[in-house]
C-alpha cells in the first residue's frame, strides 16, 4: 500500500503540475509576457507548487527533514539532473546576459541559507524575510524583465480554458502531495532509511517532475530560454517561497547534515550552473553527462 501510495502521488503531482503549467503559460501569454520571463516567473514558480504543497504537509505532520530535504534535493535534482538530461536531448544555448541577474538571485538564496540554517531552526522571522525576498525579486522581474531571446512561443488560448486547466492542476497537486508524503514516510521507516535522504532523493525528484517534463519538452522544441528559466526561477521560488512559506505556517528544525552536506552541494551546482551559462557559449551532450555523472555521485554519497 505505500507503494502505491508513492505512485499514485508521483503521478499526481506530474499530472498536475503539467495542468498547472499548461493554464499559467497560456494566461502569461495573454500578458504578453516574453519567453524567458515565462520560463523565470510562471513556469518556474508554477513547477514548483509540489515542493510548496509537499513541504509545508511534511512540517506540519512533523517530519521537518523531508520539507527541507524537499527542498534542498530538488535544487540539487533540478540543476545535475534535469539540466544535464536537457542538454542530452538538445545543447542548452542561453544568452548569459540575459540571466545574469536572475542567476545571481539564485546564488544569493542559496547562500542565505547557511546563517539561517546554522541557527538550528528555521522560525518565522526567517520564513518573513525570505517571502519578503522573493516578493522583491518577482517586482524586479516584472519590472526590469531584460532583453529574451527570440523563440517560438505556443499560440495562446482562450482566458477560460486557461483558468480551468490551473484548478485541475492544483486541485492534482495537492492529493499527489499528500499520498506522496504519506508513502515516503512510511517506507523511510519501514526499511530504515533516513527521512532526511528520503526527502532528499525520492520525494525532492517526484516534486521535481513538473520542472522535468516542462524542460525537456523545452529542449525538444529548442526553446533554451524556457527550459533553463524553468530551472533557474524554480530554484529561487524553491528557497524564497516554499521555504519562507513553510517557516511561516509552522518552525522547521534544521538537521546537522543539511548545513554541513547538503547545503553546500547545492551551491555548488548552482554555481556551476551559473559559470556554465555565463562563461561558455551552451551546455552541451558532454557537460551534459558530467551534470548526470555528479548527480549519482551525491545521491550515493547521500545514503550515509
Amino acid at each position: 500500500m505505500d507503494y502505491i501510495l508513492l505512485i499514485l502521488g508521483l503521478a499526481g503531482l506530474f499530472a498536475g503540475g503539467e495542468a498547472l503549467v499548461r493554464g499559467a503559460v497560456g494566461i502569461a501569454q495573454r500578458l504578453a509576457m516574453s519567453p524567458l520571463l515565462i520560463g523565470l516567473t510562471v513556469v518556474g514558480f508554477g513547477t514548483s507548487t509540489p515542493e510548496l504543497l509537499v513541504s509545508v504537509d511534511a512540517a506540519l505532520r512533523g517530519v521537518p527533514d523531508i520539507a527541507i530535504g524537499n527542498v534542498v534535493g530538488s535544487n540539487i535534482g533540478n540543476i545535475l539532473l534535469i539540466v544535464g538530461l536537457s542538454a542530452l536531448v538538445w545543447p542548452i544555448r542561453v544568452a548569459g546576459g540575459t540571466l545574469r541577474r536572475d542567476l545571481a538571485v539564485m546564488l544569493a538564496a542559496a547562500l542565505v541559507l547557511v546563517p539561517l540554517f546554522w541557527t538550528g531552526t528555521l522560525g518565522r522571522a526567517a520564513g518573513l524575510l525570505l517571502v519578503l525576498a522573493l516578493m522583491a525579486y518577482l517586482t524586479w522581474a516584472w519590472l526590469a524583465p531584460g532583453e529574451a531571446e527570440a523563440e517560438a512561443e505556443a499560440k495562446s488560448r482562450p482566458l477560460w480554458q486557461s483558468l480551468i486547466w490551473v484548478g485541475i492542476g492544483l486541485a492534482a497537486l495537492m492529493l499527489g502531495a499528500r499520498w506522496l508524503v504519506d508513502g515516503a514516510v512510511s517506507i523511510a521507516r519501514t526499511h530504515g532509511l533516513s527521512e532526511a535522504f528520503i526527502g532528499l532523493t525520492i520525494v525532492a525528484v517526484g516534486t521535481s517532475l513538473p520542472e522535468l517534463a516542462t524542460s525537456m519538452m523545452a529542449a525538444l522544441r529548442r526553446q533554451s530560454a524556457i527550459a533553463i528559466g524553468n530551472i533557474v526561477g524554480s530554484n529561487i521560488f524553491n528557497v524564497l517561497g516554499i521555504l519562507g512559506v513553510t517557516a511561516l505556517i509552522a518552525p522547521i528544525p534544521v538537521a546537522g547534515r543539511f548545513l554541513n552536506f547538503d547545503l553546500p552541494v547545492m551551491i555548488g551546482a548552482s554555481l556551476a550552473l551559473a559559470g556554465l551559462l555565463l562563461l561558455r557559449p551552451g551546455i552541451g551532450r558532454v557537460m551534459g553527462c558530467a551534470l548526470l555523472l555528479a548527480y549519482s555521485g551525491y545521491v550515493w554519497a547521500a545514503q550515509g
